[in-house]
């Protein structure tokens, strides 16, 4: 049983944060908030900050800050998850050092106290990317060399055609990453300095996710 652990998975894209994230949930009580699927269903439901945010997207801009931590406050209030003795993983927020700090002032009697950096070797994931196709109706994704369609270039379920994003080249995806670094690397500084990060190296999940598992248990099990 875990208790009191308030997660925020970290990663750089083509990491695995999603397929370490399943199989966390897979194993242990905890409930997700997705920053991401927050917004989009208050664009859905069209309510004032709704209205707002999908207004600030179709002009091609950014969600203010303010508006999303506005909106996990929000939730996390709606959860009674204020107080200390509530578990959660947080994904896709924050993603800079002034979003944790903004964050932090606001979750002050419960804020993120762990925070867990996937360390997967640059050319790992280059290598993975190369060899990615996805269902792009389904957002189904496959890997040629640890999962691969049944049938060559072909949804498993549906049988249609797989497909390439135009960004899953390693050239492409080095710029992705260098950006990412240079964003996420004042973050992990932040949260260095509060004693709450810890970082897990491996080249693939069946190395990670125990390692994982393991950090999280035995920090956060219950008395």
């Amino acid at each position: 049983m875990i208790k009191n652990l308030r997660l925020l998975l970290l990663g750089a894209p083509g990491s695995g944060k999603g397929t370490q994230t399943s199989r966390l949930l897979e194993k242990i009580q905890i409930t997700p908030v997705s920053s991401g699927d927050l917004l989009r269903t208050e664009i859905s439901k069209k309510s004032s900050l709704g209205v707002l945010a999908s207004k600030i997207i179709q002009r091609g801009g950014l969600v203010p800050d303010h508006l999303m931590i506005a909106l996990i406050y929000r939730e996390f209030q709606a959860r009674d998850w204020l107080g200390q003795d509530c578990s959660w993983l947080l994904d896709g927020f924050p993603r800079t050092h002034n979003q944790a700090v903004a964050l932090d002032d606001k979750l002050t009697a419960a804020p993120i106290n762990c925070v867990i950096e996937l360390d997967v070797p640059e050319e790992v994931i280059l290598e993975r990317i190369e060899n990615r196709y996805i269902h792009i109706p389904s957002g189904r994704i496959y890997n040629l060399q640890y999962n691969p369609p049944k049938v060559p270039g072909k949804d498993d379920i549906t049988g249609e055609a797989l497909s390439k994003r135009p960004d899953d080249n390693a050239e492409v995806f080095k710029r992705r990453l260098d950006n990412y670094h240079k964003e996420i690397d004042p973050l992990k500084e932040y949260f260095k300095d509060k004693g709450i990060l810890h970082s897990i190296r491996g080249e693939t999940s069946d190395i990670i996710f125990p390692q994982l598992y393991e950090y999280i248990t035995t920090k956060f099990a219950s008395k």
